[in-house]
């Protein structure tokens, strides 16, 4: 099992940047996908960036492509996203999640470890 804690997250204006952290622990970080998601209330988990394993592999969602940023360090067991322009859309619950499944998915479900979450608030 890999337990995740995200942190990083709070109030910021519109075009400002926010970098958020993701420290994994258990089994070896290295061997799953990470993955960070954003919900807000009535809505369905949203996808937003995944990175391979190793780091060299990265996917973004339309909406932040441009914009974030992830990223892994395998050494420390830590993920990141740098998300800069922000813009008041981005509002949400950002969620990490991490699968050692290979591919890396794109949907809430194919991922079965979680953070509980970190509040991104974006005013304009």
């Amino acid at each position: 099992q890999v337990q995740l804690v995200e942190s990083g997250g709070g109030l910021v204006h519109t075009g400002d940047s926010l970098t958020l952290s993701c420290a994994a622990s258990g089994d070896s970080f290295s061997t799953h996908g990470m993955a960070w998601f954003r919900q807000v209330p009535g809505k369905a988990r949203e996808f937003v960036a995944a990175i391979a394993r190793g780091g060299s592999v990265t996917y973004y969602g339309d909406p932040v492509k441009g914009r974030f940023t992830i990223s892994r360090d395998n050494a420390k067991n830590t993920g990141a996203l740098e998300m800069n322009s922000l813009k008041p859309e981005d509002t949400a619950v950002y969620f990490c999640a991490a699968d050692p499944r290979d591919p890396l998915g794109f949907y809430w479900y194919e991922y079965e470890y979680w953070g509980q979450g970190t509040q991104v608030n974006v005013s304009s």
